[in-house]
């Protein structure tokens, strides 16, 4: 079965000589469909840089990427971004959404760098809101919502692509444990559902949550736990 991700003994190298930084250190890592996976590790561990180089976000030193079967470690920024758009969903810790625009254009925003016509994003997004549970909000602005509400309108705006794979970083880091264990159910929600979810985090129990753990240290995987067969 084709890897969703998978990463081929990568490298991220920053500085030379003796000041040289292996960020990430041959690493090699494959996430298929349906899984729920938390790369886990301290800071300076290198997952912020693992979950960059997932994301699109920065390309390796050395070794090769492939994404949903297309290899992306050479790609320049123009064609990350485009990738980018099309195959991964982001959830961020502090929910990223413009204050300016209402949930629904938030929603929206992704899709109208994918050239969709209006009629068509406004029924994507309203059938992603109505998936988190936040049709009577559509309307409202970010100000306008509790954090939980917003965190649920960032997985609604990662959602409205359909993209194949789930990136949340650190997606509970700024709720309060009762509203984060609520996002964390409804992420395993999505996940039964069949989204393919990766989740960096430095935090055990929030791991604990998920299906496989993947924890990594100066740039190495240093065990890689499935806790129950994948579906």
């Amino acid at each position: 079965m084709t890897a969703l991700v998978n990463l081929r003994n990568i490298y991220k190298i920053y500085g030379e000589g003796e000041s040289e930084i292996h960020a990430l250190d041959g690493m090699s890592l494959e996430v298929h469909e349906h899984e729920f996976v938390a790369i886990v590790g301290a800071s300076g561990s290198g997952k912020s840089t693992c979950m960059n180089i997932i994301g699109c976000l920065d390309t390796p030193t050395s070794g090769e990427y492939f994404l949903n079967g297309t290899d992306v470690s050479t790609m320049n920024e123009k064609e990350l971004a485009h990738i980018r758009n099309r195959e991964i969903g982001f959830i961020f810790q502090q929910y990223n959404l413009i204050p300016k625009l209402t949930v629904l254009e938030n929603v929206e925003l992704p899709l109208i760098y994918r050239g969709i016509s209006a009629s068509e994003r406004k029924k994507k997004a309203r059938e992603a809101l109505k998936r988190v549970g936040l049709s009577n909000r559509e309307n409202k602005f970010p100000n306008q919502l509790s954090g939980g509400q917003q965190q649920r309108v960032s997985i609604a705006r990662a959602l409205a692509g359909n993209p194949p794979v789930i990136l949340a970083d650190e997606p509970t880091g700024a709720l309060d444990s009762k509203t984060g264990k609520e996002v964390l159910e409804f992420l395993k929600e999505l996940n039964r559902d069949g989204t393919t979810i990766i989740l960096i985090t430095h935090d055990n129990s929030i791991a604990e949550q998920t299906k496989r753990i993947v924890r990594i240290s100066d740039g190495k995987i240093i065990s890689d736990e499935v806790k129950e067969a994948q579906a």
